[in-house]
């Protein structure tokens, strides 16, 4: 679609745009989006979490100071544009990264400061947890850390009167309304897709584990609301459109969407919201979503149970390495070109060795690729890796198989956990939308992660501005949807018609050389566990 300056200066006067804003771990981004849901103005904030008595955290401050000057960077954004101003918008959403723990008193006193998702200090809570749901709780939950308070006897916890995750809190400031998207409720206690609500024999398991301490509250009570994504979250209060805007231009009574997490915003953002499809993000690390028919026969410690903005069940596989290992081997070689005095564009350069590697040995020729620069769970390596390149000496030492090596190993670690759904528990899966630096290079890592799932795997030509674009496109569904009308429908109607992207089908030879790579490369494991000890 054309861009047409002067409709969305009309869109912006008019009060029917539409704006999401993601508080990420890094930058704080606002996505102002038109009609047709596609983006006319941005705004961000760079911020970064502190290190304080051993809690990774960010003050109540920060999040204000971050959330007011990503907002006037918008305004600005618009001014500049559009030589205008936002006075009113049809609807907003507000978004942040998942899970941890912000607990308040009576009076709406932080009780602690934030425990991000970063933290990994609920080890204890976690495995007990596990043990009494027979659920995967991972550390960073906001219900382990309300575990890890209790059993660590912290005097605050008899003082909750409510906990929630950073998108509640913004939201619960901006609405006065105590409630959360269900996808981001899914990272503080298991939900139950049957009943689109949290686990209501999990609450009462975990009310009657902590009885004897004699609080005062009971879980629910302390949980904020989940709600699905289009239900009535409340609106912009008078006092919360001046936290928001400190210019005083924005008027308050707009409708506020359900406060989501990065996982749902990243779904819809991909449009992998629909039961068989799922979404692959690889870079710096790597994780996949697949949402189920359903329910796992059981727990696994290396998946974590999610929900899509409409509370349907996500498996989620998480793996801490993917490309830096990859990139540092591509550094190397235009090193060596450097040295003969060829100037070789990275681009280029990543281009023709990806390419390269579509020429090796389906198995790789016998060499292995570890690229653990961090310690990786879901391979029982909790401490920090070792990058390790490991061959027979028989193995077909060639550029082609060490490039593949390398893009196979980028992708190792998620092939093993995505094995236990796709093999153990024959999980179906219709489309896999991959996004992030991994796929840049036309084909290459599109076929290789094909070959990881025997799934096709699509790429669109842009994944448009993300998490914040994502829930933009969440609070334009709460306006905008017909009735009836399915988020799965709005996506496919008003989001994403006409811009499928490029589709990949497996190829069944990369299929078996990506399984007869996976068992050295589990056999090997092994040896990086001895590197791991030994360096």
């Amino acid at each position: 679609m054309e861009f047409n300056a002067a409709k969305a200066k009309e869109i912006i006067e008019s009060g029917k745009a539409v704006l999401g804003l993601e508080f990420g771990s890094t930058r704080i981004k606002a996505v102002l989006v038109d009609e047709a849901n596609q983006p006319i103005a941005s705004g961000s904030h760079e911020w970064e979490n502190q290190l304080i008595n051993g809690v990774w955290t960010y003050s109540l401050d920060a999040v204000w100071e971050g959330l007011q000057d990503c907002y006037s960077d918008l305004a600005a954004d618009v001014k500049r544009q559009y030589d205008t101003d936002i006075e009113n918008l049809a609807a907003i959403g507000f978004s942040a990264m998942m899970h941890g723990y912000l607990a308040f008193d009576k009076d709406d006193n932080l009780l602690v400061p934030f425990r991000t998702w970063r933290n990994t200090i609920t080890e204890q809570a976690s495995k007990e947890l596990l043990g009494l749901f027979n659920f995967n709780i991972p550390q960073r939950w906001s219900i382990a850390h309300l575990y890890q308070a209790i059993l660590n006897g912290e005097e605050h916890v008899k003082d909750v009167a409510f906990f929630t995750t950073l998108a509640g809190y913004i939201h619960w400031q901006m609405t006065g309304k105590k409630v959360l998207g269900i996808g981001d409720a899914s990272g503080m206690f298991p939900i139950d897709s049957e009943t689109r609500d949290y686990n209501q024999k999990m609450m009462d398991q975990f009310d009657t584990l902590v009885a004897p301490k004699g609080y005062p509250w009971k879980l629910r009570e302390i949980l904020p609301k989940a709600l699905l994504a289009g239900e009535d979250a409340g609106v912009l209060t008078e006092e919360g459109a001046k936290k928001l805007d400190v210019s005083g231009k924005l008027k308050a009574g707009i409708p506020i969407a359900p406060p989501e997490g990065d996982a749902g915003t990243g779904m819809a953002a991909t449009n992998s919201v629909a039961v068989r499809t799922g979404n692959v993000s690889a870079g710096t690390s790597v994780f996949a979503m697949i949402v189920l028919e359903k329910e796992l026969s059981k727990a696994y410690p290396e998946i974590d149970m999610v929900t899509t903005p409409t509370g349907d069940a996500v498996a989620m596989v998480h793996c801490n390495n993917c490309t830096s290992d990859l990139n540092a081997w591509v550094g190397l070689f235009r090193e060596f070109s450097e040295v003969f005095g060829i100037n070789v564009d990275m681009n280029q350069l990543f281009g023709t060795l990806y390419n390269k590697a579509l020429e090796g040995d389906k198995d790789c020729g016998g060499i292995i690729s570890y690229n653990y620069f961090a310690g990786e769970p879901v391979t029982g390596l909790n401490e920090g890796g070792r990058p390790l390149m490991v061959r027979t000496p028989d193995a077909k030492f060639t550029l082609a198989n060490f490039m593949r090596s390398n893009l196979y190993g980028s992708l190792a670690t998620l092939k093993i956990g995505l094995d236990l759904l796709l093999k153990n528990e024959d999980v179906q899966v219709d489309r896999i939308m991959g996004h992030g630096g991994l796929f840049k290079t036309k084909g290459v890592g599109q076929s290789i992660l094909a070959a990881a799932m025997n799934s096709p795997v699509s790429v669109m030509e842009t994944a448009g501005e993300g998490g914040p674009w994502g829930m933009a496109i969440l609070a334009s569904y709460l306006v905008h949807k017909k009735d009836g009308e399915t988020l799965d429908d709005f996506l496919n109607e008003s989001v994403f018609a006409g811009c499928e992207g490029t589709e990949m089908q497996p190829d069944p030879a990369d299929v078996e050389g990506f399984d007869r790579y996976i068992e050295s490369y589990k056999a090997g494991i092994a040896a990086e566990k001895a590197a791991v000890e030994a360096l």
